[in-house]
């Protein structure tokens, strides 16, 4: 065994007792590196990278390539780490996953084997107090995943009653969303929001919580993807990864409440066949029909086990959505105009 072999396993070891230590899990990961295959030489996208779980995995099935994106500085000590670890095999790149084609593109590269997306807030933005993205510890109202942009305090300050009722009806699904906007507009008459506690108090005022829910949960949950166009994002990112994946290239998706998982099951079902506009069995031949360019690798979406649902209670709302890449031409952006 050569020096070198000794050395890039040493590298390796210490790269997985790190990612046994972090408290940060990443939900289906099994599943995940499972309907990516990863094969050796092959070269992957992480497009939501936060603590590395999907990277970490990815490296450790095979001796591949992994690229992450993120667009939150606060996950360069995460990247420093497995790229040492695994030197020559990973190197992270700074913004949106919705503008991997052009950040790829920008090192060099036009065509990945796999992408893996997990959609939403991770259990590290949750954690950090200061980020204010949590109503369990107080925190600035902030919510913002670059640091740029509209806070969730500038939402909840300024934009008028009937706007708030329909951001926290249609991104929260809240019921409750008018006494909702009518609560936060009689409390900012009195001083700003400016905190998350303060924040969740309000809406708890309006709403009844259940059992393991609190209150504000779709509230905050609203917010965090106007802040940061969680919804656009995704649909920029799904037809990122339909123009950067190769010809048998596998797509994995994560997502967390019924808004995203809609998007998802809507673009692969479009682009598989299962919706008007083309079929898995028939030539392209009407006007107007398109080629699949997806065909979908599992019959509906992957939850996660008890096992994994007992030890992360994240895992519970998980859904995984993957699907294959065909040798058919990309379809038109414009058609994510109706995946909602």
């Amino acid at each position: 065994m050569s020096a070198a072999t000794v050395s890039r396993r040493g590298h390796e070891k210490a790269a997985r007792t790190a990612h046994l230590s972090t408290p940060h899990l990443s939900v289906l990961r099994t599943e995940v590196v499972s309907a990516l295959s990863p094969a050796a030489g092959e070269l992957f996208v992480d497009g939501t990278f936060g603590a590395g779980g999907y990277s970490m995995a990815l490296l450790e099935a095979a001796d591949c390539q992994v690229i992450g994106i993120d667009r939150d500085p606060g996950v360069r000590s995460h990247a420093e780490r497995i790229a040492a670890a695994y030197p020559q095999r990973f190197r992270l790149l700074e913004g949106r996953f919705g503008d991997m084609v052009a950040l790829l593109a920008g090192i060099g590269i036009e065509a990945v084997d796999g992408v893996a997306l997990d959609i939403g807030v991770s259990s590290m933005q949750l954690d950090q107090a200061e980020r204010g993205f949590s109503f369990q510890q107080d925190g600035p109202l902030d919510m913002r995943m670059g640091g740029q942009g509209e806070t969730a305090a500038d939402i909840v300050n300024n934009r008028d009653e009937a706007e708030l009722a329909d951001i926290i009806y249609l991104y929260g699904e809240e019921r409750r969303a008018r006494a909702v906007a009518r609560a936060i507009v009689a409390a900012r008459r009195e001083k700003p929001i400016t905190r998350t506690r303060e924040l969740a108090e309000i809406v708890a005022r309006v709403v009844r919580g259940t059992p393991g829910v609190h209150p504000a949960t779709r509230t905050f949950q609203a917010l965090r993807i106007v802040v940061n166009d969680e919804l656009g994002e995704l649909k920029r990112g799904l037809a990122a990864a339909e123009k950067l994946l190769k010809p048998e290239g596998r797509l994995a998706v994560v997502s967390f409440h019924s808004l995203e998982d809609r998007v998802v099951k809507r673009f692969l079902d479009r682009r598989s066949g299962k919706q008007a506009g083309g079929s898995r069995h028939l030539p392209a031949v009407e006007a107007g029909q398109r080629a699949p360019s997806f065909v979908l690798l599992h019959k509906g979406a992957i939850t996660a086990g008890e096992a994994e649902t007992a030890a992360n209670p994240r895992a519970r709302s998980a859904k995984l959505r993957a699907a294959k890449r065909t040798a058919a031409p990309v379809w038109p952006d414009d058609d994510l105009r109706e995946a909602a």
